[in-house]
């Protein structure tokens, strides 16, 4: 007997997060740094261990003979919702839907649906009722009964289970025999045949494995909800972001009605879509145009504000930016911030002071966005730096002004992406001038005037004169 032949094969120990092996095992993950995640895989064989199967359940087509009928996506009935998947829902297709607590994710597909059982979704849509199930795991039959009576959300084909067992959730599938499945949420359903507690990675990854081969055999459309974690990721296993179809990301201030839900991975449609929704206490209502949402004194005169247009995937939205500068008692004044990137402000900051002529190392400053709206790109950088100069001289910018640009530290103004669309938006909501980046090329949209900047002491002197007398003479007072 030889050597290779008499040595053991060695265990070997799996990542649960990302699939990485080592032959010992170890606290941490090698590949991801995750902790607590790798487990005996089983002893390490030196061959495939797969047979060949033949013949194959169903041969290999050409191509342009496939079905694609099959897979259309039928609309919801929920606009943005369709918006966002790339139309609608697709036979088979699986959704995860992620989100904090409290975000609205519950009220949500509890009216996608109550429509979709309704089935009013339009010519293109479902033309005749369809059976709907809504598995909770999370809230008692009564709760989600008070909820869908809230926001009329009652139909007598969308079904109801609160159930947090596997086995039983299949067993409803095999009775009801639904066109659309919602589970909420899948980290407190649980296999008895899997060791674990719910939520844990084995229990996650055995439930959205049999939902999935059960989706696709079926041709079922189905929404999983999933937790986050905090910072904002979807719980569980990595590799149930890879199994599903569709992961979305629904996002929202609890101190806001706006909500925004954004694709992560799409398979069927754009990643670079929003869709954005009202929550309100009768139920969660989609926002063509939300722009008004963010704007509350658009041409009104008032010192300290000035708006921007940013791209949230390909829609453009009008948000407000406010600054206020106030003499500080401290040593060192304060800097605040809501909505608006703090690092990007404190670049802006040193921008205005070193390039801009303005003295603000003594000022208090803050700087906030109007209606729960988050900026972080660099297109809104020319807008916060006119408010605060408007802030600073307590002089409001001209009415109807609206700012485009990114800031750079040498105080040059720099192009953005997409400014055509940002531009279309702010003359349809009526904005008469445009400070925009010198040398874009852009043609103005009627009835809007475009300011060209090239230097922030240009786009400085224009909000001097066009708002009264000179900063500077503030500044020597």
């Amino acid at each position: 007997m030889t050597s290779s032949t008499s040595k053991r094969a060695r265990p070997a120990y799996r990542c649960a997060e990302c699939g990485w092996t080592t032959v010992k095992w170890v606290g941490r993950c090698g590949e991801c740094q995750a902790w607590g995640t790798v487990s005996e895989d089983g002893p390490t064989a030196s061959g495939p261990r797969t047979a060949t199967v033949s013949p194959a359940r169903e041969p290999a087509r050409p191509i342009a003979d496939i079905d694609v009928e099959s897979a259309r996506a039928n609309p919801t009935g929920v606009g943005e919702f369709d918006r966002v998947l790339g139309g609608g829902l697709v036979p088979g297709a699986v959704i995860l839907l992620a989100g904090e607590p409290g975000v609205g994710k519950s009220t949500l597909l509890l009216a996608v649906a109550s429509n979709v059982a309704d089935g009013a979704l339009g010519p293109d849509g479902f033309e005749s009722p369809r059976t709907v199930l809504y598995v909770t795991g999370e809230e008692s039959a009564g709760q989600v009964r008070l909820r869908a009576e809230r926001i009329g959300a009652l139909s007598p084909t969308l079904l109801l289970a609160a159930e947090t067992d596997l086995g039983t959730v299949l067993g409803h599938l095999e009775v009801t025999q639904p066109d659309m499945l919602i589970v909420d949420s899948v980290q407190t359903v649980a296999s008895g045949q899997v060791d674990g507690a719910p939520g844990g990675v084995s229990q996650v990854r055995e439930v959205a494995a049999a939902l999935i081969a059960v989706a696709k055999e079926r041709q079922i459309p189905t929404i999983l909800v999933g937790h986050v974690t905090k910072d904002g990721s979807v719980a569980g296993p990595r590799t149930l972001e890879h199994l599903v179809d569709v992961v979305c990301q629904f996002e929202g201030d609890r101190h806001s009605r706006l909500r925004m839900i954004r694709a992560v991975k799409n398979r069927y449609g754009p990643t670079d879509e929003v869709g954005c929704f009202d929550l309100s206490e009768n139920g969660i209502i989609g926002l063509p145009d939300p722009s008004g949402l963010f704007l509350s004194h658009a041409g009104a005169g008032v010192a300290g504000s000035c708006i921007t247009v940013t791209l949230e995937g390909r829609r453009p939205l009008a948000v407000e930016v406010q600054g206020l500068v106030a003499p500080s008692p401290l040593n060192n004044p304060r800097r605040a911030t809501s909505g608006v990137d703090s690092s990007r402000l404190a670049m802006i900051l040193a921008v205005l002071q070193r390039h801009g002529g303005l003295r603000l190392a003594d000022q208090d400053v803050y700087a906030s966005t109007v209606g729960g709206a988050r900026i972080t790109e660099p297109a809104s950088d020319l807008a916060a730096a006119l408010a605060l100069v408007s802030a600073r001289g307590g002089r409001p910018l001209p009415g109807a002004t609206v700012a485009i640009g990114e800031v750079g530290l040498a105080g040059d103004i720099r192009p953005v992406a997409g400014l055509d669309r940002r531009l279309g938006e702010a003359a349809r909501l009526g904005f008469e001038h445009a400070v925009v980046p010198h040398g874009t090329g852009v043609k103005a949209p009627e009835g809007l005037r475009l300011v060209e900047a090239a230097h922030i002491r240009d786009a400085v002197e224009w909000a001097q004169s066009a708002g009264g007398r000179p900063l500077r003479a503030v500044d020597d007072e």
